[in-house]
């Protein structure tokens, strides 16, 4: 019996392993002016080995190493509420003379949650965190320029520019009746500081649709965050008659609050307040206070808002 040997051709010859075929063109020899690291190799032949083992072109990406379930995903369906009103408050904090001012409304949370209260000295907020009772989030505050040429009081103290505070809140709801809220906020611009503001709310509906709401406030900051307002330096001084004082940071001010608020619908809702605030520390014990305006801060407000939602995918 005959055997006759049949050449395979070049295209049929079992393929070697991708791996082996990278060591062996890779191996190093004496030849060679620079040569690849064993550990190298090896660890690109692994790299390689899953790719000869299969045609799928799809790549996985591993696993994270944790994960954060507080954290909802953005996508999905929130609910923005914008609005405007008006304050009649101090010409400037410490002043004794007050005038009206626009205040704007902004608020964001995620559809379908409960349906946020809003007191009348929240910052605009947005809530990423959101457990129905407990919300958290970042937030944000617009403080106007203080103008000195706008007031005889200030003449001499120089203007303090524009402020923009961004930070975060923290609400939490004991009961359904009762929001705790704490904010804490870094500034920009007319001062470097640190300001933290804390209220509590007793929420008290009086018939469908009709809430009042009211509680005590607090409010704490830093040297930075008080002293561009209510310091006193040596040039200020001989401009202005007022002695040198150097304002600290420490209890800002201490207060109450009260709101009536109608949900006409939905969408829209109506609301009025008088907020007051007795002023603390240096902020209390400045000249700028003492002897040209007054420690006695209150402010009356009334406003709208309309809610929409918006789909984020």
């Amino acid at each position: 019996m005959e055997m006759r040997k049949t050449a395979l051709p070049a295209n049929d010859l079992p393929r070697r392993p991708a791996a082996e075929e990278f060591i062996e063109k890779n191996r190093p020899t004496r030849d060679n002016h620079t040569e690849i690291p064993r550990a190298a190799i090896v660890l690109m032949a692994l790299m390689l080995a899953p790719s000869a083992a299969t045609a799928d072109p799809r790549i996985t990406l591993p696993a994270p190493l944790f994960e954060l379930p507080v954290l909802p995903p953005v996508s999905g369906t929130w609910t923005v509420m914008v609005g405007a009103g008006g304050e009649y408050k101090p010409d400037f904090e410490g002043a004794k003379r007050s005038m009206l001012s626009p205040v704007p409304i902004f608020a964001i949370r995620r559809a379908g949650s409960t349906e946020q209260f809003r007191g009348p000295r929240d910052s605009a907020s947005i809530a990423l965190i959101d457990f129905g009772d407990l919300r958290a989030g970042p937030a944000g505050k617009f403080v106007s320029s203080r103008k000195a040429s706008n007031y005889s009081e200030l003449n001499g103290l120089g203007d303090v520019s524009t402020a923009i505070e961004l930070g975060g809140f923290v609400e939490y709801y004991p009961v359904d009746w009762f929001r705790t809220r704490g904010e804490l906020r870094q500034g920009f611009g007319g001062h470097h500081g640190l300001v933290a503001d804390l209220s509590a709310d007793f929420i008290v509906p009086v018939i469908q649709r009709f809430t009042i709401s009211g509680g005590p406030r607090f409010t704490w900051e830093s040297t930075k965050a008080t002293s561009p307002y209510f310091g006193i330096d040596a040039t200020q001084a001989m401009a202005t008659g007022l002695p040198v004082f150097d304002a600290k940071g420490g209890a800002h001010s201490v207060g109450a609050g009260a709101q009536v608020s109608y949900r006409i619908n939905p969408q829209w809702e109506v609301h009025a307040y008088v907020e007051y605030e007795r002023l603390l520390g240096d902020a209390a014990k400045s000249p700028l206070v003492t002897l040209r305006g007054s420690p006695n801060q209150t402010t009356v407000g009334i406003g709208a808002s309309y809610a929409f939602d918006i789909k984020i995918r």
